[in-house]
C-alpha cells in the first residue's frame, strides 16, 4: 500500500481530526440530545426543552469526540513515525493504545480491556475498508473484448 501524500504532515493533521471529530460529535450530540430533551420535556415546553438539553450536553460530546480524534490521530502519528510505514496495521496500533488511554482512569483492567476494544473495532474497520477497496479494483479491471471468429 502506498503512502496518501495528499494529507497534511502529521502536526496539522493531529488539529484537524481533532477539529473534524469535534464538529462530527457536535452534530451528532444536536441530533441526539434535541431529539432526547423534545421526548423527555413536558407536552407545550418541547422545544424550549430540546434547545436546553442541546446547550447542555452536544458541546460535550463534540469534546468527548475530539479528545478521541486528537489521541487517535497522535497515536497514528507516532506509530507511522517508529514502524516507518503506512498499512492498515497503524490504526490498529493507534486504537489500542487510544482505547487504553482513554480508558486508563478505571485502572489496569480497564484500560487493557478498552485497548483491546478500540483495536478490534478499528481491525473491523480496516478489514471493511480493504474488502471495499479490493471490491472496488475488482470491478474497475478492463474487461477484454471478445476475440473475433
Amino acid at each position: 500500500m502506498s503512502a496518501d501524500h495528499s494529507r497534511d504532515p502529521c502536526p496539522i493533521v493531529i488539529l484537524n481530526d481533532f477539529g473534524g471529530a469535534f464538529a462530527m460529535g457536535a452534530i451528532g450530540g444536536v441530533l441526539w440530545h434535541g431529539i432526547k430533551g423534545f421526548r423527555n420535556s413536558p407536552m407545550g415546553a418541547r422545544l424550549p426543552g430540546a434547545i436546553m438539553a442541546v446547550k447542555a450536553r452536544a458541546p460535550v460530546v463534540g469534546g468527548n469526540f475530539g479528545v478521541w480524534g486528537g489521541l487517535f490521530s497522535s497515536f497514528d502519528c507516532a506509530v507511522k513515525a517508529v514502524r516507518k510505514r503506512e498499512d492498515p496495521w497503524n490504526a490498529v496500533i493507534a486504537g489500542f493504545f487510544t482505547g487504553g488511554a482513554l480508558a486508563i482512569r478505571g485502572g489496569w483492567r480497564h484500560a487493557r480491556n478498552g485497548a483491546i476494544t478500540c483495536a478490534f473495532l478499528l481491525g473491523l474497520i480496516e478489514g471493511v475498508g480493504l474488502m471495499f477497496q479490493r471490491y472496488a479494483a475488482a470491478q474497475a479491471q478492463p474487461v477484454a473484448p471478445p476475440m473475433p471468429a
